[in-house]
């Protein structure tokens, strides 16, 4: 099931699809390991609690998205 690309953002959001992304894409699972934990400590810095609950919605929607869209710009890519 995880060999095929995901042809539907709810087939990506599954936690197989994002499995088998973040193990095939390293580097881009170091990113978001970095960006899931960061991003709230920047929004606290720079706008407060308000910032620190903007940052965690930001990042938890670039974990469950970024599969879906690298997928998305390899597909035009390849066009």
């Amino acid at each position: 099931m995880t060999d095929r690309p995901a042809r539907s953002l709810s087939e990506s959001l599954t936690s197989a699809r994002r499995m088998a992304f973040y193990e095939g894409h390293k580097a881009v699972a170091v990113v978001m390991i970095l960006v899931v934990f960061l991003l709230p400590f920047v929004g606290l810095f720079v706008r407060g609690l308000i910032g620190a609950a903007s940052g965690v919605i930001i990042s938890v929607l670039c974990y469950y998205l970024t599969p879906y869209l690298a997928q998305m710009v390899k597909t035009r890519a390849d066009r």
